[in-house]
């Protein structure tokens, strides 16, 4: 099981791209260099994890510094990743591949003004029936690269979808 995740190298001297951390402060940190726009995950361990959809960006680990950790907690979601969240308020932070170099982290607990776009929605094949995806995002049913280049459609309806022409790559994994 992989250790805690901790800073590849200490960032005193370098100004962070952004901070954040979960509501009650128990958990804080800093971000360094470009970050990678949100992709919006539908899978169901994002809905039963965050309530809905999730909204992650991307970091390298080295790119990556806690300033707080006394509320982290893992949760093995699967047998290759897991989920960070604070045991003090629950707030749902991070996601990462166990064999993975990079750190996915909930774009709400981005401290603002992030500068943040969301430019993908993926595992929509499972999205909830009360959903509405936004307009201009790249699509895909299941998880991996984004096939579907075609902006998302007004007939996207909670009532029911049309994802004809859309992507059905059932490679890769959730958010």
């Amino acid at each position: 099981m992989r250790e805690e995740v901790e800073s590849i190298e200490e960032k005193d001297d370098e100004a962070p791209s952004a901070t954040g951390g979960c509501l009650c402060g128990a958990v804080r940190y800093r971000l360094f260099g470009p970050l990678r726009d949100v992709v919006n995950c539908h899978c169901g361990q994002c809905q039963r994890t965050h309530g809905n959809f999730a909204a992650y960006t991307k970091v390298k680990r080295s790119a990556f510094a806690f300033d707080e950790r006394q509320g982290l907690r893992w949760y093995n979601s699967s047998d290759r990743a897991r989920r960070g969240f604070c045991k003090t308020c629950g707030a749902s932070l991070f996601w990462e591949r166990l064999d993975g170099d990079s750190l996915s982290i909930s774009a709400g607990s981005i401290d603002p003004p992030s500068g943040l776009k969301t430019t993908k929605d993926i595992y929509v094949s499972d999205k909830g029936d009360y959903t509405e995806l936004a307009p201009g995002t790249e699509v895909t049913l299941k998880g991996g690269a984004a096939h579907a280049n075609q902006p998302v459609s007004n007939a996207f309806t909670s009532a029911g979808q049309d994802f004809t022409g859309l992507s059905g790559d059932q490679s890769g994994e959730p958010e």
